[in-house]
């Protein structure tokens, strides 16, 4: 499943994912993501409560500007 196929789910159901749910999409640690939310260099993210959700949008931006910034 690429990019744009778990975007497209991601779409279909809920606009916003759960931690663990970004993890899988990033393929990256729940502890490194809240090293990027606590450094303010994750992705944007929404606090409900206890609850943390991104907004897949968002999670796509900020790994398609993580790339950008890779590649120079």
């Amino acid at each position: 499943m690429d990019e744009l196929d778990r975007a497209e789910q991601a779409r279909n159901r809920s606009p916003y994912l759960t931690v663990w749910e970004t993890c899988q999409y990033l393929k990256i640690s729940e502890r490194a993501l809240k090293r990027f939310r606590i450094l303010g260099t994750g992705p944007k993210y929404q606090r409900h409560a206890k609850l943390i959700l991104y907004h897949v949008d968002d999670v796509i931006a900020w790994a398609k500007s993580r790339n950008q910034d890779n590649e120079r």
